[in-house]
């Protein structure tokens, strides 16, 4: 006996948790837009002191993950199992690029004593401290999203070698792409509100 799965179902589910995600960050994006009218010159002063190289170098990682992602979900409907696998794979190693960069970027930040209410922030300027604070939150929460989007994807990587995703059962595979999707256009928001900002 095979259970039925409602494909359509799964999909307004997944579409209802993604705009809840949406909500969160939204609310944290107002939050920094708050402080950044407060302090914008600390704000930009802030930014400098972050790596934009390994922010640009994470915003390529994610933007060519999410390209692979899509690439596995066409190759599933296609019947290509294995190339599907391969493209989940390559997905799966960028989100791990990506928080191994992000590793050591906050590991170097933290050496150097700028993590928020480190003395070093403490007696600065208060926005400099926010500014930090707002960084640790959103990124470290973006994070999080990623290494849940990793996963996601390598669940549906074992589902797609067992057999239990095909080219006419991938809901899962298809709800996780969204997933992934939702990280990388929430990054192309953070990266610019902290290592662009002027």
């Amino acid at each position: 006996m095979t259970t039925r799965i409602d494909a359509t179902g799964t999909r307004i589910g997944m579409w209802i948790f993604l705009y809840s995600e949406i909500i969160l960050f939204g609310g944290l994006f107002v939050l920094y837009a708050v402080y950044f009218y407060e302090y914008p010159e600390l704000f930009a002063k802030g930014g400098k002191e972050l790596n934009r190289i390994i922010g640009s170098l994470n915003t390529v990682v994610l933007l060519v993950s999410s390209f692979t992602v899509a690439s596995s979900i066409t190759a599933i409907q296609r019947g290509k199992k294995g190339q599907a696998m391969g493209f989940l794979a390559f997905s799966i190693f960028c989100g791990l690029v990506f928080v191994v960069n992000k590793y050591f970027e906050w590991g170097a930040k933290i050496h150097h004593d700028i993590y928020p209410n480190s003395a070093t922030l403490q007696d600065g300027e208060p926005g400099l401290n926010i500014f930090f604070g707002l960084y640790y939150v959103i990124t470290g929460l973006h994070g999080l999203h990623v290494i849940i989007g990793m996963v996601l994807l390598t669940v549906s990587l074992i589902l797609v070698l067992r057999g239990r995703i095909t080219a006419s059962r991938y809901a899962l595979l298809e709800n996780s792409g969204l997933y992934w999707h939702l990280v990388d256009l929430i990054w192309i928001f953070v990266f610019p509100l902290f290592y662009l900002v002027l």
